[in-house]
């Protein structure tokens, strides 16, 4: 006479547990929307008001320059110097002769600093300028 084992035979697992790979999934989404936001480095300040609605242009034409209060520049989220500035500007002219140039200036800074912007522009016979501003309302 045989005897049988009280053990159950060994079961496969034909289903695998995602339960832990969402948990994942949503605890990386919740930490790429919550650091997206502070990537984005540029310069805190309050435009002024005014203006009228933007022409249409295409984005590899534009070129956008920021200046705060303390005189501090920036040219698309990076930091430079005015000479970096007029050196990129130049080089991009002459192979873009569309290029646009935004200039965003602190309302509540001296004006001598996008003073100097605007002259590094007209010196280099580029013309395409926007003094940019929030919109009225």
């Amino acid at each position: 006479m045989r005897r049988f084992s009280q053990r159950n035979p060994l079961v496969t697992l034909s289903e695998i547990n995602i339960t832990p790979l969402l948990d994942l999934a949503f605890v990386l989404l919740i930490i790429f929307v919550i650091t997206t936001p502070l990537l984005e480095q540029g310069l805190s300040i309050a435009l002024p008001k005014g203006g009228k609605p933007d022409r249409k242009f295409e984005q590899k034409d534009i070129r956008t320059v920021e200046v705060n209060g303390q005189g501090l520049y920036m040219m698309n989220r990076s930091r430079m110097t005015l000479e970096q500035i007029e050196r990129d500007l130049v080089r991009i002219h002459r192979s873009n002769p569309n290029l646009v140039v935004y200039v965003r200036g602190d309302e509540n800074g001296p004006l001598k600093h996008i003073a100097r912007i605007l002259d590094i522009l007209e010196r280099n016979g580029i013309d395409r300028v926007s003094l940019r501003t929030q919109p009225p309302g």
